[in-house]
């Protein structure tokens, strides 16, 4: 018996029909842009993978478009209402194609002008209707008008098949619609989630070769627009939350830290500036940052904490060891915004998150790939998490080694491999690396610690029970380290880097200071072959270390890190910005100056000793104030402006879309 496809689909089949038009549509697109980009494509990696994995990224776009209509079905896909049924589904696929073919059309013009599918600022120019006219018009008449028409070619065909699909829906039993509606529903879930991992798949999920514009083909137009879309509501305007200063004020004050003084910053870039290295090397040493999940204070027993960490406590005495520092926020994207940018906070999400930062945007892993550096990322887990990947490989990052190539784990968690497996490949990937010859750059970046806090057994003798706990997990996790620091002793490498080891933010936030200074306070310590023991008291912050890092390395370059380089002073008073939720504290010593959303800011003491903030009951000076401010404004302008980079060189071509608009 012969059984027709729309009879089986019943209601569903201009579904059907629309998700097949959509993924023949972007998948040709995406043959179409391989082919045309063939040579970067076949230099990043096998072209088949790459394929495929744009079809299962196609799937998340139309099972998104997919949502509203199945979740009306039950409604409107009755036996009464079949005729309904049928125009809305007409009308809602040729909605979705008609911003489907329009976007893919424009997709080249775009890529030649930004080396990148359209994102973020594909929506940005939207908001100036008339400038972007005018500039396609003058500049780009004939693509324009080539689109157009060809848009409404395909529309034209899609719209048959579509009308020829709503002539063939045929109406079911209420019964039967509402038993197979579980199911569709659960189909579509499915489609948009894309993975079984802890988190649903996103852009990051496909950046997988170290070019971001190949990573880019990979997905479709219309979801990374989407997608940018989505992620606009991450974003935060200091100015909006804190209060606002002209833009002359906003450098001035936030450059206004000894420290930089004589530094002559680009007018046009305002945090470009020369960084001369303290110690000038004939060749650069590589570098190596251990990130450690979680690990704040609260577990290290010199700064305060419970007796966790033995082998960080028996390190500390071989290099430079922080003993006041503090991170910029409590999440592990803001760790590293700070740690590998040297990007100050705001209260907008970490900018590994946003949208203007997945490209050109300052990096040590940029800064080192341009002095020939090879730059790698390595994680436990899956690197698309927190959009790291996605980031990474937009920013300098050559290669990304996380869970799946991973070689036979002893102990697999619900984050991923164990800090173990974690450093034993990385360790086998820097013996790698300097058996080539190349200076490297490695981020790796631990898990352990985190919950549910598990790992393997028979590591550490448990410091209590049961054995699944934040300072169990801690234990083996600082076990795990001083192993792989006494493997690196014994390679070939180690007298040629530099290690800086430091935790992304300690663990739980909680407290009932304002802001709970103490939970921000984390271990620092930095190794290498020619670093001396030596421990320094002033207050530190994050952001502080790239430039620090930079000269002990012996690179001199341009660079917009304003923190603090440890290597030319290391006894004057320093200073920490802590990010809160949505408040701000400017730390100087043991001063605080806290910006409160739509409040008067206070003024705090904080006392290490009892780590009990204190606030004051007198104004903040309008002077302090507009400091304070500043420091948060100026990174929430550089990210707006797209300006916490380099100056671009003389010979760079910008985009005549681009110089148009405001």
């Amino acid at each position: 018996m012969k059984i027709s496809v729309n009879r089986l689909s019943g209601p569903y089949y201009p579904l059907v029909v629309m998700a097949l038009l959509m993924l023949a549509i972007l998948s040709f697109s995406r043959v179409g842009l391989f082919i045309w980009q063939y040579e970067r494509v076949a230099a990043a990696a096998d072209i088949l993978p790459l394929l495929l994995q744009g079809i299962r990224a196609d799937l998340i776009l139309v099972g998104l478009w997919l949502v509203l209509p199945v979740l009306l079905a039950p409604a409107l896909a009755t036996a009464g209402n079949i005729k309904r049924w049928r125009s809305f589904c007409h009308g809602w696929a040729l909605l979705g194609l008609t911003v489907i073919i329009f976007i893919e059309l424009s997709t080249p013009q775009f890529i030649l002008q930004y080396d990148i599918r359209p994102n973020r600022l594909y929506v940005e120019y939207l908001k100036y209707p008339r400038e972007v006219f005018s500039t396609l018009w003058h500049g780009f008449r004939a693509m324009l008008l080539a689109g157009i028409m060809l848009t409404a070619v395909l529309l034209v065909l899609s719209n048959r098949v579509l009308r020829s699909a709503k002539n063939h829906t045929l109406a079911c039993r209420n019964r039967t619609l509402w038993l197979s509606w579980p199911l569709v529903v659960c189909l579509v879930f499915a489609m948009v989630r894309s993975t079984t991992d802890h988190r649903p798949a996103n852009p990051a999920f496909f950046a997988v070769t170290g070019d971001a514009m190949v990573n880019s083909l990979v997905i479709s137009s219309p979801y990374s627009v989407l997608y940018a879309i989505y992620s606009l509501r991450h974003e935060a305007n200091a100015s909006e939350v804190y209060g606002k200063l002209s833009r002359q004020q906003i450098v001035s004050d936030a450059l206004d830290w000894p420290w930089l003084q004589q530094l002559q910053f680009d007018e046009n870039y305002p945090t470009s500036h020369f960084h001369q290295a303290t110690r000038p090397r004939a060749r650069p040493l590589n570098l190596v940052i251990v990130l450690e999940e979680s690990l704040g204070a609260t577990f290290v027993e010199s700064l305060g904490g419970v007796a966790v960490t033995p082998e960080l406590e028996k390190l500390k005495q071989q290099g430079w060891w922080f003993e006041n520092m503090y991170a910029t926020g409590t999440r592990s994207v803001r760790g590293i915004e700070a740690v590998v940018s040297g990007f100050m906070p705001t209260p907008a999400q970490s900018v590994v998150k946003l949208s203007l930062a997945q490209q050109h945007f300052y990096t040590l892993g940029s800064a080192l790939a341009e002095q020939g550096y090879h730059t790698s990322f390595v994680y436990g887990g899956e690197a698309h998490f927190d959009n790291m990947r996605a980031f990474f490989t937009g920013n300098g990052f050559d290669e990304v080694i996380d869970m799946p190539k991973i070689d036979k784990p002893v102990f697999v968690g619900s984050w991923g491999a164990s800090d173990e497996d974690l450093f034993r490949t990385a360790d086998q990937h820097l013996q790698q690396m300097h058996a080539a010859g190349k200076p490297f750059f490695s981020l790796i970046f631990s898990s352990s610690n985190h919950e549910p806090f598990e790992f393997p057994d028979g590591r550490i003798s448990l410091h209590e029970q049961p054995k699944n706990t934040v300072n169990n997990a801690v234990k083996y996790a600082d076990y795990a380290l001083g192993q792989f620091i006494a493997q690196a002793k014994q390679s070939a490498y180690w007298q040629d880097t530099i290690f800086l080891i430091v935790a992304d933010h300690d663990n739980r936030v909680y407290g009932d200071n304002l802001v709970p200074v103490e939970k921000f306070h984390i271990p620092a310590l930095i190794l290498g072959p020619d670093i001396e023991a030596k421990n320094i008291s002033p207050v530190a912050s994050q952001i502080d270390l790239a430039p620090t890092l930079l000269s002990l390395l012996g690179i001199s370059a341009q660079t917009p890190l304003i923190g603090r380089d440890f290597s030319r002073d290391a006894t004057s008073p320093g200073r920490a910005l802590l990010q809160f939720d949505q408040y701000f504290a400017l730390m100087e010593d043991k001063d605080l100056t806290i910006l409160r959303p739509q409040q008067a800011p206070v003024h705090a003491v904080y006392n290490p000793v009892n780590r009990r903030l204190t606030t004051s009951t007198q104004p903040v000076s309008a002077m302090q104030q507009s400091r304070a401010l500043a420091q948060v404004l100026l990174p929430s302008l550089l990210y707006r402006e797209q300006l916490y980079r380099n100056p671009l060189p003389p010979d760079c071509n910008d985009c005549q879309l681009a110089q148009a608009l405001p």
